[in-house]
């Protein structure tokens, strides 16, 4: 997999050039020691107020540098991916940031932090420096471990501990606030492929997940199966609010740990905001991207008790625009539209020929739904096979509710060319959309069924653009509806299957997503929606339906 790292060994010092030259109105700065020691800091920096300083090896932006401005951090020290920064770049940072006021250091729970802060923290003070640090080690991954590690937990120590440092409190009363965020602040996470890092090839999990899997590719509580988005929240979740009292409310941090899309991350915040604790959840953090590992596909939740004052400190705002605002969850307000009539009525009726007539073809392409996605995955998105069984689902639950026309065909096909323009979406729910109402309509006025299909594929060529020869499904419903008005279903299904296996014979497409693509990604290619409509034809003969 290719990546768009450059030399290693400036990997950090140029991220570091690229924040700060877009830094803004929020500006932050950088000490001139590159790359030896990687410190930035406030464009201004108010002495008078304790200095909050954290970091840590890079690889997890925006932490830490990210959140550095007014009401969080005042600097944050960079090693280089995944390493602790050195003890003389710390020291430097405390030298150049911390006034009378004194500065307190937030570390997250690892060797190599813990010492490299830890000492620079001790040099600091026997320069004259009043210097304090607290440990964070939120991570629940491993039961009974020694050392808990710090992940993304850390950030709410962040954001109490600089309210607090903004409304010019004390260095003790600072290091209060952040012991207390710290301790009742839990958080974990899961992975279904773990980081990978400059250089280096992505590491796929395979068919489970990894529940725990560290901020820098450490393994985990467990390997466990893999089986969605609602699974794994709810995993998580259970374990997280495991160690809480039902009456106590939270605050959740929701994290995505570097390659999780924004659909996907909206997906698992609607999953926290429906599961058995969201009684519990009073804010939330996110979804976005906080303290990433590099590009590990998975997420992390961390919760923190929620008190008067704390509560509060969460919502206050902070001028560093990576910190999203806290926010509290509702339901969503939705509002009737039924009003504008956008679907003619129709009657119900019953036909059981018609009926499983439209549930074989609904079955069908549920069942060639993934082989469907993989042929169109060599020539456009993936999704072919999803639209026409996002179709066919939709017609086998009003199948099932009885609610179609299925003794009225002009009706029937009208009211099927309604419901597909909403149930499929993209092009080829338009297009059929339009085949079927306009042959509904057509048969309403007398004209016959093939004749009335063909009228409809007319139309839909009228406002699609494709014609024969284009490489759509336009290639199929023609020599299949001739065959049809010539009165056979089994030889309209032997057209459209050739004509189907033809399409993979055309190098060049003059309408839809293949028009896009070369000569080379067409050859041997079936066209996805060619290939749909061939299986419709073929599963509807009378061989087929000889049961009813």
């Amino acid at each position: 997999m290719k990546r768009y790292f450059n030399e290693s060994e400036n990997v950090v010092t140029q991220a570091i050039d690229g924040i700060l030259r877009l830094s803004g109105e929020h500006g932050v700065k950088r000490a001139d020691a590159f790359p030896a020691s990687k410190f930035v800091t406030r464009n201004k920096i108010d002495k008078s107020k304790v200095a909050i300083i954290s970091g840590g090896g890079a690889g997890h932006e925006p932490a830490h540098i990210g959140f550095i401005g007014k009401g969080m951090l005042t600097a944050a020290v960079s090693g280089e991916v995944f390493a602790s920064p050195s003890v003389e770049a710390v020291l430097s940072c405390i030298l150049h940031v911390t006034g009378d006021a004194g500065c307190l250091l937030i570390v997250k729970n690892y060797t190599g932090d813990r010492l490299n802060f830890g000492l620079a923290a001790e040099r600091a003070k026997k320069a004259g420096k009043k210097v304090e640090m607290v440990v964070v080690s939120d991570d629940i991954a491993i039961p009974n471990a020694p050392q808990p590690r710090g992940i993304a937990g850390t950030l709410f120590v962040h954001k109490i501990a600089g309210h607090l440092a903004e409304q010019g409190s004390c260095l003790e009363a600072v290091k209060a606030g952040a012991i207390e965020a710290a301790k009742n602040s839990f958080s974990l996470g899961l992975a279904v492929s773990t980081c990978s890092l400059p250089g280096t090839e992505v590491n796929i999990i395979g068919d489970t997940a990894e529940l725990g899997l560290g901020i820098h590719g450490e393994p985990g509580l467990d390997k466990v199966s893999f089986k969605g988005g609602k699974e794994a929240v709810t995993m998580v979740l259970s374990k997280l609010f495991a160690k809480t009292d039902s009456d106590e409310r939270y605050a959740i941090l929701i994290n995505n740990l570097g390659s999780i899309t924004p659909l996907e991350m909206s997906i698992i915040t609607d999953e926290v905001l429906q599961s058995r604790y969201k009684d519990q959840i009073e804010l939330v953090i996110g979804p976005a991207s906080l303290m990433t590992s590099l590009n590990m596909y998975g997420f992390s939740f961390s919760i923190i008790k929620l008190t008067k004052e704390n509560r509060a400190m969460l919502k206050s705002e902070v001028a560093p625009i990576a910190w999203p605002k806290a926010m509290e969850p509702k339901d969503p307000v939705t509002f009737d539209i039924s009003y504008q009539k956008l679907r003619k009525e129709f009657l119900p009726s019953r036909n059981p020929r018609t009926e499983h007539f439209i549930q074989t073809i609904c079955l069908n392409l549920l069942d060639a739904e993934a082989y469907l996605n993989e042929l169109d995955k060599k020539i456009g998105d993936g999704d072919t096979g999803a639209t026409f069984a996002a179709g066919a689902r939709g017609i086998m639950k009003l199948l099932d509710n009885h609610s179609l026309p299925l003794d009225n065909t002009s009706d029937l096909l009208t009211n099927m060319g309604e419901l597909l323009a909403s149930y499929m979406g993209g092009s080829s729910g338009v297009l059929l959309s339009i085949m079927f109402t306009n042959a509904g309509a057509m048969m309403s006025e007398g004209m016959d069924f093939p004749d009335a299909l063909e009228n409809g594929v007319n139309m839909m060529m009228k406002y699609g653009g494709a014609r024969k020869g284009s490489r759509t499904m336009v290639d199929v419903l023609l020599p299949a509806i001739e065959k049809l008005k010539q009165g056979s279903l089994e030889e309209a299904a032997i057209a459209a299957r050739k004509a189907a296996n033809d399409t993979a014979k055309m190098d060049k497409a003059s309408s839809g997503r293949s028009s896009y693509l070369r000569a080379e990604s067409l050859l041997g290619v079936i066209d996805p929606g060619s290939e749909a409509v061939a299986i419709v034809f073929e599963c509807i003969t009378t061989k087929n339906l000889e049961t009813v």
